[in-house]
């Protein structure tokens, strides 16, 4: 477990309640203190890593916010991101999308022949 440097790149994970999307932050190390490393988003994490089991097995708090923590970006952090915002992008087209009715015909066409077709 190894102190930030700059340059490190860093996540972070929010989730408001079980039923919302993981909405995902990045940010890179733009500066130290002799205890802190400023995230380029403005973040100020407390540069010693500790055993964190929320994303990853290490993380780094958020000064003056204990249970917040920030995790070293990996690519199954990128994967998983990408994942969470094709979602949040669907479900904000369907959100905002009026259908008419020979579009719900269509709709309702295609989810009845891949019915069909599985038997």
């Amino acid at each position: 477990m190894d102190i930030l440097k700059i340059g490190d790149k860093l996540y972070n994970v929010e989730q408001n309640g079980f039923d919302d999307f993981a909405r995902y932050s990045f940010s890179e190390v733009v500066s130290l203190t002799e205890t802190l490393a400023v995230l380029k988003n403005g973040v100020r994490l407390i540069n010693r890593p500790k055993q964190s089991y929320i994303m990853e097995d290490v993380g780094y708090s958020v000064s003056r916010k204990k249970g917040t923590h920030w995790h070293i970006v990996s690519l199954k952090a990128i994967r998983n991101a990408q994942i969470e915002n094709e979602k949040i992008k669907i479900f904000d087209w369907f959100a905002a999308k009026q259908f008419t009715l020979e579009e719900k015909r269509k709709v309702y066409e295609l989810f009845h022949a891949e019915k069909d077709a599985l038997g």
